[in-house]
């Protein structure tokens, strides 16, 4: 018969044979996890992109019919406030854009959590082989 102190030995190691083995199965769901959200951050880019596009055009269809009805309106020649409304407007959509791309530039998700579950991994495969 095996003696207690053997058996012990033996759960131990199996225990940390499961615990290793739930350790890389959640570090493979969470990368998979990663991934996917990282197709769902660019669809996301892509929809706000077309959306930006679908905003500015909507704008200057409301400018160049605020334009038609201030030139049809007016008898004072008005082109020098129409180009410092353009260029207001160019420098806005500039600076939205810029903060946009900001926003997204350099975001790394759960970079953290995966940092700490590869320690994990390592730790309890340096405890297995020691």
């Amino acid at each position: 018969m095996d003696e207690p102190g053997e058996t012990g030995k033996g759960m131990f190691a199996s225990l940390r044979r499961l615990l290793k083995t739930a350790s890389a199965i959640a570090q493979n769901r969470l990368e998979l996890f990663l991934v996917e959200l990282q197709a769902e951050r660019l669809q996301l880019f892509d929809t706000l992109l077309l959306l930006g596009v679908v905003l500015i055009l909507v704008t200057m269809t409301l400018l160049v019919s605020t334009v038609t009805i201030v030139v049809l309106c007016l008898k004072h020649d008005r082109l020098d406030l129409l180009v410092a409304l353009m260029l207001a407007y160019l420098v806005a959509t500039a600076v939205a854009g810029w903060r946009l791309r900001n926003r997204f530039k350099g975001w790394a998700p759960f970079s953290g959590t995966m940092a700490e579950l590869k320690k994990d991994k390592a730790c309890l495969e340096e405890k297995a082989e020691g």
